[in-house]
């Protein structure tokens, strides 16, 4: 078990996480529906946390916790991704 410290940027996780704040992740770890994510961007060179919604033949469904529809890009925008795109899931 490898644990990360990963900053957040950008509000498309608030009010759960905020801009700036540094959480805890986990490598390897088991993605569940519900779990904070840490993932790569299936179309840019980025990475995204996101949470997961749902977990269907080895695709899952991400989205920001913002309640604000334009305030997350996230697979309302680019579909589902691979669980192969999995870096590390949130632990705090």
């Amino acid at each position: 078990m490898t644990l990360l410290q990963v900053r957040v940027r950008g509000d498309s996780m608030w009010p759960t996480l905020k801009d700036g704040q540094f959480v805890n992740a986990i490598r390897d770890a088991e993605p569940l529906v519900g779990d904070i994510a840490v993932v790569k961007h299936p179309m840019k060179e980025t990475i995204l946390i996101k949470r997961i919604k749902r977990i269907e033949h080895d695709e899952m469904f991400i989205e920001g916790d913002n309640p604000d529809p334009l305030g997350s890009e996230d697979s309302h925008n680019f579909g589902p991704v691979s669980t192969s795109s999995i870096i590390a899931i949130i632990c705090d």
